[in-house]
């Protein structure tokens, strides 16, 4: 099979998937996108080419887009592969391959290093963080405080303030969210 015709079968499944998941018959569908019922379905099932302006009316039709029909099935869109920074003891996975609402990001990250006030450079970037601590104990230097924030508790802080975190007692993992800033100074770019 070609990469054109598993595309092809591709944008075929998700027509019919998605007509499908709105409970939707090939005549409720043929009306929205004003097609025949019949040429619908032989489109569906691969009796006939789709015509981009068909794909197009169709996309609209089901309240999608042209890209999203189309986008391609790789792997890659799946899995979330681990980021490895030996230096600052993280491992971190981005899970929001997009930036959601106001730039913001979402990751998990591993912390393996503890954090010593006076053993670490605290930084100030513009904007905000939140984490919340799935396992483990984390060290929030944040200006003159040391705060511990342990396993099913969450921190929220300016981070205009100095600040720094490690680990406290072995490793912890966090799920945070960081603004555009954020994911700069604590993602590193092309995380």
């Amino acid at each position: 099979m070609t990469q054109d015709s598993e595309l092809d079968a591709l944008v075929r499944m998700r027509i019919r998937g998605m007509r499908a998941a709105l409970g939707w018959s090939l005549d409720d569908l043929a009306e929205r996108c004003h097609l025949s019922p019949s040429t619908l379905s032989r489109l569906e099932t691969g009796h006939r080419r789709i015509g981009l302006d068909q794909l197009t009316a169709i996309a609209r039709a089901l309240g999608t887009t042209l890209d999203r029909l189309v986008e391609s099935a790789d792997d890659a869109d799946v899995v979330i592969r681990p980021h490895h920074d030996e230096v600052r003891g993280t491992t971190t996975w981005t899970l929001s391959r997009e930036a959601g609402a106001h730039g913001l990001t979402v990751a998990k990250i591993r912390i393996t290093r503890p954090v010593r006030r006076g053993t670490e450079e605290l930084r100030v970037h513009p904007g905000r963080d939140w984490f919340t601590v799935l396992s483990g104990t984390v060290v929030l230097l944040l200006g003159e405080r040391t705060i511990r924030v342990e396993a099913g508790q969450a921190a929220e802080f300016s981070t205009m303030v100095p600040h720094a975190f490690g680990c406290d007692g072995g490793p912890a993992e966090v799920i945070g969210i960081f603004d555009p800033d954020g994911r700069r100074t604590h993602l590193r770019p092309g995380e």
